[in-house]
């Protein structure tokens, strides 16, 4: 039988002791801000039927879906028509009938959708999972990766996009972050700019546009905009928009003197205000809202998909693409039947905030020590006498082993010091007949002499 060299499918990774720990570090941090808002955890199938996910992300998302091939002899009911054609995209149908999971947000809504008589509203839940894509892989960009989602349906209250922008807030200072922008935007206050300009049949043109901005200057987007339809004149009217300088509450001023001819322009303003309100209310802090929270006019993501308010987090510490961002939607589950029921949601990204804190060096050295103490083992005798001391370790829920054979104490230090073990019981025939225990610090080197109880009680505190 021929040996086959082990590799990795394209566009996905495996992920070591060290980098898991580091990963549920970012996880189970989010976990806890996300709980104390009052989400709970869902999850979904890695699988759904072929025709959930299908036409609910355009013809190129649909292009990145993984098939699933049917069981069996998935051939065998294909009309052989279509099998002399040689044309994959009719032949799926007949042939794959499940998927891979594209996103958390279309497997979300069929959930609300099947439960919906179960579930109390407004319905509050965060999901952290794998997606697949058939992307091509790049650096930074994976088949199989993790989103971090957190939505709330069957609330328009503007309050749920406050707290947005806190748990943003906590969940990212409580990582270690320390200069990062949540941006806002409203998707109706683009619409308004649209209807001043005489161009709301461009809406998406112009958005298009001017997200580039940090990307391609001014030039670039004053070109691409000439080129997408618009005038001279247009121009003149929304470059001092896009350009917006100030305050917060000075950029919306300047807003509702440009935008008062448009009456939904005005309640995408209205809404911003509504929203930057509840989060001064609920901090009584205007130092948080005038250091992390920033109106930008120029965010337009996901323009089809939001209805109002959105989001966007960068970081200001590392170069990087936004770590977070989402926004509010109308009708999420409207694509299964059930129509009219509003929803907001953000997600984190979590692999890119993993890289920032890694640039940083912000993970907490923790993160990296699954267990505090390693007890030595030089013969059968020490061995003998380690095994009662080390299931009481256990028992107090002290995360302990025993090297798991006689070996040389070089061996078995430079073992600890692999695995970032900051203690060793050293277990000799001195130990063993005083029943004090001689304990090192891998860090420093020192030694001390504990009897048992001392021990118990020195590795149950805190490093």
């Amino acid at each position: 039988m021929a040996v086959i060299k082990p590799a990795l499918a394209k566009g996905t990774r495996d992920f070591s002791p060290v980098e898991m720990e580091k990963r549920n570090y970012i996880f189970d941090t989010v976990k806890k801000v996300f709980a104390k808002y009052g989400y709970r955890e869902i999850q979904t199938p890695s699988v759904e039927n072929l025709q959930t996910l299908t036409g609910k992300y355009g013809d190129e998302g649909d292009k990145l879906i993984f098939k699933i091939l049917n069981s069996g002899d998935y051939l065998a009911k294909v009309p052989a028509e279509l099998l002399e054609s040689r044309a994959s995209a009719p032949l799926i149908p007949h042939i794959a009938e499940k998927a891979l999971r594209y996103d958390l947000t279309v497997p979300f809504a069929r959930y609300v959708v099947m439960r919906q008589h179960e579930i109390a509203l407004p319905f509050k839940r965060f999901q952290i999972q794998p997606v697949w894509r058939a992307d091509r892989p790049q650096r930074g960009r994976y088949r199989e990766f993790y989103q971090c989602d957190v939505d709330v349906v069957g609330s328009d209250s503007l309050l749920n996009e406050a707290e947005f922008v806190l748990i943003y807030h906590e969940a990212l200072t409580n990582l270690g972050l320390s200069d990062f922008t949540i941006k806002l935007n409203n998707r109706k206050i683009l619409t308004g700019i649209a209807e001043v300009l005489g161009k709301p049949d461009l809406i998406v043109d112009m958005t298009v546009a001017i997200d580039k901005l940090d990307k391609i200057g001014l030039d670039g987007v004053v070109t691409e905009l000439l080129d997408r339809g618009f005038s001279p004149e247009d121009l003149e009217k929304l470059q001092p928009i896009i350009q917006l300088q100030g305050s917060n509450m000075e950029k919306i001023e300047n807003l509702k003197q440009v935008l008062a001819s448009s009456a939904i322009g005005l309640q995408g303003i209205d809404e911003l205000e509504t929203v930057l309100g509840y989060v001064e209310k609920l901090t009584g802090d205007t130092a948080l809202l005038n250091r992390f929270v920033a109106v930008d006019i120029t965010l337009a993501r996901g323009l089809n998909y939001y209805t109002g308010c959105i989001f966007e987090v960068a970081t200001n510490e590392v170069r990087m693409g936004s770590i977070g961002g989402g926004g509010r939607y109308d009708d999420l589950t409207g694509m299964f039947g059930l129509k009219g029921l509003t929803g907001v949601g953000i997600s984190f990204g979590a692999d890119r905030i993993y890289d920032v804190l890694e640039e940083l060096g912000l993970f907490p050295e923790s993160t990296a020590q699954s267990t505090k103490v390693l007890i030595s083992n030089f013969d059968k005798l020490a061995e003998l006498y380690a095994l009662p001391l080390l299931q009481k370790l256990r028992n107090a829920d002290i995360a302990v082993e025993l090297y798991p054979a006689a070996a040389k104490l070089k061996k078995q230090l430079a073992y600890a010091d692999a695995k970032k073990i900051p203690y060793v019981v050293l277990i000799g025939e001195e130990e063993i007949q005083s029943g004090l225990l001689t304990l090192k610090d891998m860090q420093t080197g020192e030694q001390r002499k504990l009897d048992e109880k001392a021990l118990f009680t020195f590795l149950s505190s805190p490093l």
